[in-house]
């Protein structure tokens, strides 16, 4: 699905469920929320930190909740997040290509 039809989606969802978006400062906290949940299952999924009995475990559904605000921002902001997405992954592929090819780190 592209982007854009994700923002629609959630556009809809706000439109039908949610009254309205909460301002973009809340979304912002919301955002640092959802990010610090996927930060606490990598730590403990993939660093030295352990389970916890309480822990929601499901990364795929805590990455699901930041790509949620993140199309609530681009929504609310006015940011067509295909075109941004787009713009930004051609950039990447031209500065980066050869950086990458040639860093020891990565070999």
């Amino acid at each position: 699905m592209e982007i854009k039809k994700l923002q629609e989606k959630v556009d809809n969802w706000i439109n039908i469920h949610g009254v309205r978006y909460f301002n973009e400062l809340t979304n912002m906290a919301q955002l640092t929320e959802e990010v610090g949940e996927v930060a606490r299952i990598i730590s403990r999924r993939y660093g030295e930190q352990s389970m916890k009995e309480s822990d929601n475990n499901d990364l795929g559904q805590e990455l699901a909740d930041v790509l949620f605000v993140v199309l609530c921002l681009a929504n609310q902001t006015g940011v067509d997040l295909q075109k941004a997405f787009n713009s930004m992954m051609d950039t990447k592929a031209k500065r980066d290509h050869k950086r990458h090819h040639t860093n020891k780190k990565l070999k």
